[in-house]
């Protein structure tokens, strides 16, 4: 497994881009190290029934609940063009097949056809089997680039991180720091990657067993409600360009003409280091379930995006 997980993403970077990666502990548009950490009250609105959301004492985790009445979700105020993603999750536990817990960035508040979406999903199982974890790309509404991967410990035990980087360049998909996926940039125009429209980042607790787990064979146990994620320290380093309605009166903001001030969009943050590369080698080896770039049903020739990845197994 070489250095795997030890490595933080930034490898490269000035050592004072990594102390101010380090102090940004619970970011959110640039507030400053000094200041009080917001609430997850005052990055996100609840997105369903108030009733299945519940907070901790100092307002720094939610909890969302699905039973078999509904389940949850949230949504940041603001959107993001670029930037640095991450939130710790800790997975619906028990007899959880059916259940998927939905992490993601999208352009639209209500799935419009041309949308741009960066997705996590977590699929859950059956007691002791493991959970799945999904991530897919859209652009303009297509999407189906989806892959499946096992992860190296259980989600249901405790808190982990899961990141996206997003600039010009790249998508990186992380997991306690751990590239598990690369999503590369084309020096041509393309209808591939996402890089014209502002995302929300948004999650989610709801009920898929038609699909979710073993192709919908396995359904939701109700008798194991409710059944609960949990989320804290949310991290958004990254262009803000507010609420779409705010958006829509006023100029872009100026972070959008130069988001390669940030550390995210500079050379070290465009591609992975050899480490890093190391690392994704090892989950292409060992994780990956399934991968659209390798489904010659599907794709009897590899989609664009496929030939440009700079790691295999």
């Amino acid at each position: 497994m070489g250095s795997l997980g030890r490595r933080p993403w930034v490898g490269g970077l000035t050592a004072a881009m990594i102390f101010a990666v380090a102090v940004c502990g619970f970011c959110f548009s640039g507030a400053s190290a000094a200041a009080a950490a917001p609430t997850f009250g005052d990055n996100f609105e609840i997105t369903g029934a108030e009733d299945h959301v519940k907070t901790s004492a100092d307002g720094q985790t939610w909890y969302l609940y699905l039973d078999n009445k509904t389940g949850v979700g949230f949504q940041t105020k603001e959107r993001y063009l670029f930037g640095w993603f991450s939130m710790n999750l800790k997975l619906a536990g028990n007899d959880s097949a059916g259940v998927v817990t939905a992490y993601y960035m999208c352009s639209d508040v209500d799935a419009a056809p041309q949308r741009d979406e960066l997705d996590f999903e977590f699929l859950g199982n059956r007691t002791g089997e493991p959970y799945i974890i999904q991530t897919n790309v859209y652009r303009s509404g297509v999407g189906g680039r989806e892959m499946r991967h096992s992860l190296w410990f259980d989600p249901t035990a405790d808190f982990h991180s899961y990141s996206i980087l997003w600039n010009p360049k790249q998508i990186v998909f992380f997991v306690d720091k751990v590239p598990i996926r690369e999503y590369r940039n084309s020096d041509k125009p393309n209808t591939f990657f996402p890089i014209m429209k502002p995302m929300y980042v948004f999650s989610s607790i709801w009920n898929a067993d038609d699909w979710a787990t073993r192709g919908g064979l396995e359904k939701t146990d109700w008798t194991k409600a409710p059944f609960i994620s949990s989320y804290r320290d949310f991290t958004a380093d990254a262009c803000s360009w507010g609420t779409a309605a705010a958006a829509a009166a006023a100029s872009p903001p100026s972070c959008a003409a130069s988001t390669g001030n940030s550390w995210w969009d500079q050379p070290p943050a465009w591609a992975l280091d050899a480490g890093q590369r190391e690392d994704s080698a090892w989950v292409a080896r060992n994780l990956v379930i399934y991968d659209y770039c390798d489904d010659r049903k599907r794709f009897p020739s590899p989609p664009e995006e496929c030939l440009l990845r700079t790691t295999s197994s």
